[in-house]
């Protein structure tokens, strides 16, 4: 199937013509038709970087008239990063109608030049939650006359804490519009706004849910503890051509991983919340422009990511929660390409690695760290790889060649091939020529075993989250009160992340966790309770201020009790 099967109109079709658009992805094929044609309500399901935003971007542009200034679309993004590239994309499509205005607004951000800009007419309107929930109440964005309402990557702004925003915006704009749900996993909180505010949808699904990709090649290497960081620079040195990102799970573990990799000659840049938005810019506009080809990113800094040539994911640690996997993995493989996730474990997350696959419906290929000379082979190839498709400009080093030839003349070919393999590629050889092995054997996982003998009531054998709850119980705790709660879609596994990562703690430093409807309870060892207090001091999420107190009493929630931690990781919920 072509583009020009799908109805689109002549101007759209030399825009993207001229974009390179050829042959349309699954859900471009069935979304696009769809949206054209009909005046109902949309689910489409399917993996981040399958084109989502032309699904729904093409079709809105075709329903919006240039000549009305005044919003007639909206369109949801979780961050500013995504929100700015769908709107970059969007005005990319509509180049043959300069009458239509598309404006991007999001947190973070002076808030006049959005204000102007909404006021100058924008007929589409791409925001995040928070930022388009303050300019409605600025009474500077205005929803009456919105014709069409899309909600992108949903389960992401669900997970970020942003379902009191969704419900405010939607319940404020008009009953008659159309909504487009767009979403790569279909959760519970998804499902809810799917059935409170989309009348009769037709559903659109490519893939199974929740799964990643299928164009992506999922890869894991084990090695010690120890030796993380060594096996992440040799992945990196048997993928000379690498253009990729390094998922780590704190912000502090970030930006010491990127500092290292600099230290070792790597182009790399960090990515994390302790930057501001101006260095984020930065770091992003480096990356795009492949002056930087190693992106070392937190989960939260990492969403909205939009770049189509990524090669390579490196789940430097794996997160807590399923879910984030598939997410990272989106970052490859976007645009029908195809793309290689590569995860770093330790003996210990075996079992998460079954978990993963069997969760996602994948295999995830075991396999052992490449030695010195498979890195030396795929260095000198790429050096010769770019030798060979170097072009050569006569006229800027014509007048350099004569004393070149003269000094190169009493050589013969294969000589000069030998020293300039010496002189560009002796670094390599020295570093690897007693290349450590840094593979662990692997053992298959053990079984559980079933119940004990003797009549008891098949209790469990003790699992690794009992033995470190074991361990938190050692230690006094201390409690806190976090303002997030089950209104906001969170559920145990995203408290702990969204701890983790700000406060540099451990997921067996955090014991119980209690969730309330507006508001939740959690403890953690009292040796990281300061550290915690002070690490959530500035945490916002998209203008989302969260606000974390030392909590008394006793258990989490409500009761007496000791107080004492149940849990090193906090049970998730049965959702």
């Amino acid at each position: 199937m072509k583009f020009t099967e799908l109805g689109l109109s002549s101007g759209i079709l030399t825009s993207i013509e001229k974009l390179g658009f050829e042959t349309p992805t699954p859900i471009q094929a069935e979304a696009i038709p769809f949206l054209l044609r009909e005046q109902q309500d949309l689910i489409g399901l399917a993996s981040t970087g399958t084109g989502k935003t032309a699904a729904f971007g093409l079709p809105l542009i075709e329903r919006v008239d240039d000549t009305l200034e005044v919003t007639q679309a909206v369109v949801l993004a979780p961050t500013r990063e995504l929100g700015v590239q769908i709107a970059e994309d969007m005005k990319r499509f509509a180049v043959h109608r300069p009458k239509l205005r598309i404006a991007a607004v999001y947190g973070g951000a002076n808030i006049v030049p959005q204000i102007k800009a909404l006021k100058a007419g924008a007929q589409i309107v791409v925001a995040t939650p928070g930022r388009l929930v303050d300019l409605i109440e600025r009474k500077a964005a205005r929803l009456e006359q919105v014709r069409a309402l899309v909600l992108d990557e949903a389960d992401e702004m669900l997970n970020m804490g942003f379902k009191e925003e969704i419900d405010s915006i939607l319940s404020r704009a008009p009953d008659e519009r159309l909504t487009w749900l767009f979403s790569a996993t279909m959760a519970k909180g998804v499902e809810r706004i799917a059935r409170n505010y989309l009348k009769e949808p037709h559903t659109i699904s490519v893939g199974g849910r929740n799964e990643a990709a299928a164009n992506i090649e999922h890869v894991c290497f084990m090695v010690n503890e120890r030796d993380r960081f060594a096996a992440l620079m040799r992945v990196l040195d048997a993928l000379p051509e690498i253009y990729g990102v390094v998922f780590c799970r704190t912000r502090a573990e970030t930006q010491t991983v990127a500092e290292k990799l600099v230290a070792n000659r790597y182009s790399a840049e960090a990515l994390h919340g302790d930057l501001s938005q101006a260095q984020r810019d930065a770091v992003m506009r480096k990356f795009r422009q492949r002056t930087v080809r190693i992106l070392v990113a937190t989960d939260v800094a990492a969403r909205g990511i939009d770049v189509d040539d990524i090669t390579h994911v490196i789940h430097y640690k794996l997160s807590d929660e399923v879910a984030a996997y598939t997410h990272r993995c989106g970052r490859t493989a976007r645009a029908g390409k195809s793309g290689v996730s590569i995860a770093l474990i330790n003996s210990r997350e075996r079992r998460r690695i079954i978990e993963l696959e069997r969760r996602n419906n994948i295999t995830i290929a075991l396999e052992k760290l490449p030695d010195g000379r498979a890195v030396c082979e795929s260095q000198l190839m790429a050096l010769l790889e770019r030798v060979v498709n170097t072009s050569v400009n006569e006229d800027a080093i014509g007048e350099y060649l004569p004393p070149a030839f003269e000094a190169l003349c009493h050589l013969d070919k294969k000589e000069i091939i030998k020293r300039f393999v010496s002189v560009e590629f002796n670094h390599f050889l020295e570093a690897y020529a007693n290349a450590q092995d840094l593979n662990v054997k692997a053992r298959p996982p053990r079984e559980r075993k079933g119940p004990r003998e003797g009549g008891e009531r098949g209790r469990p054998q003790r699992s690794e989250n009992s033995k470190r709850n074991q361990r938190l119980e050692a230690y006094d705790t201390k409690r806190f009160s976090i303002n997030i709660g089950k209104v906001h879609q969170m559920n145990p596994g995203a408290i702990v992340r969204l701890i983790c990562e700000h406060c540099d703690v451990k997921s067996n430093q955090i014991g119980s966790i209690n969730l309330g409807r507006e508001a939740s309870v959690f403890e953690v060892s009292k040796e990281v309770g300061s550290v915690v207090r002070k690490g959530m001091e500035s945490v916002k999420l998209e203008g989302r201020k969260i606000s974390v107190r030392s909590a008394s009493g006793g258990k989490p929630g409500g009761g007496g009790g000791n107080g004492r931690a149940r849990g090193g990781r906090p049970r998730r919920r049965k959702d």
